[in-house]
């Protein structure tokens, strides 16, 4: 399954709103410095879902603000 995800930057807080089935807006106060930024979207994604984070890889847009992110069973 493939998950599409916005990211936005410098928030307040580490939040994640569900746009559609597929689609997230998340949002961290990380800066993308050095991956700390997707490992911080990843951990996010994980609890949101109930999953363990080894079953989340990023696919796509590792440096972007969008990132299409695949649930592996």
């Amino acid at each position: 399954m493939k998950i599409f995800v916005t990211v936005k930057l410098k928030s307040k807080d580490n939040k994640i709103e569900k746009i559609d089935d597929n689609h997230f807006l998340i949002f961290i106060k990380e800066l993308p410095v050095k991956g700390r930024a997707n490992k911080t979207i990843l951990k996010l994604l994980a609890k949101y879902l109930g999953i363990p984070i080894s079953q989340l890889i990023i696919k796509s847009g590792l440096k972007s603000k969008r990132k299409i992110i695949e649930i592996i069973d």
